[in-house]
């Protein structure tokens, strides 16, 4: 399957790429949004089948923030009234927007807005033994799973959607 055209909008906060010599890439603003493209389209191509009729489309506009612990901290109290930082956030725009008209497939469709800490990011992947860029696009593909309405309240759906994280994660481009 084709995969669908994506306008992303990459940010990295200002300080939180560390002074690392080698950069990750996929926190390179130089290179990132090349290669964040190239996976978030890979994925939205395997997931378009299984997707309902109003999520269908030819392309999909989105943010992509990487952050510090200390802002997604502040976005975690406001929009989740969780204390302190976790490792990504959703922000999905469909919730709230107008259905499409029946048997219309939108050209774009906004999606919302993903965004990481990569001080948190890079904590789990030491702790889990893999790089960063593995741990950066774990949290992405969760992202864009709940942009895409998956949710998990309880176990086996957290199940379910782990597992379709490991086969997005295997779509992705090498």
């Amino acid at each position: 399957m084709t995969a669908p055209e994506i306008d992303l909008a990459f940010s990295l906060e200002p300080g939180t790429a560390g002074d690392a010599t080698l950069p990750e890439p996929l926190a390179d603003p130089a290179v990132a949004e090349a290669l964040w493209c190239g996976h978030l389209g890979a994925w939205l191509a395997q997931l378009l089948p299984e997707l309902p009729a109003s999520l269908r489309a030819a392309g999909y506009s989105l943010g992509l923030e990487l952050t510090g612990d200390a802002t997604i901290a502040e976005l975690n109290q406001a929009w989740r009234q969780h204390s302190g930082p976790t490792d990504v956030l959703a922000f999905a725009a469909q919730e709230e927007a107008p259905p499409a008209p029946a048997g219309v497939e939108p050209d774009w469709l906004e999606l919302g807005d993903i965004v990481i800490s990569l001080d948190t990011a890079r904590r789990q992947a030491e702790a889990a033994g893999h790089g960063l860029q593995d741990e950066l696009l774990f949290l992405a593909s969760h992202g864009l799973l709940h942009l895409l309405g998956w949710d998990h309240p309880d176990d086996d759906s957290l199940e379910a959607m782990l597992a379709r994280q490991t086969a997005l994660l295997e779509a992705s481009p090498s």
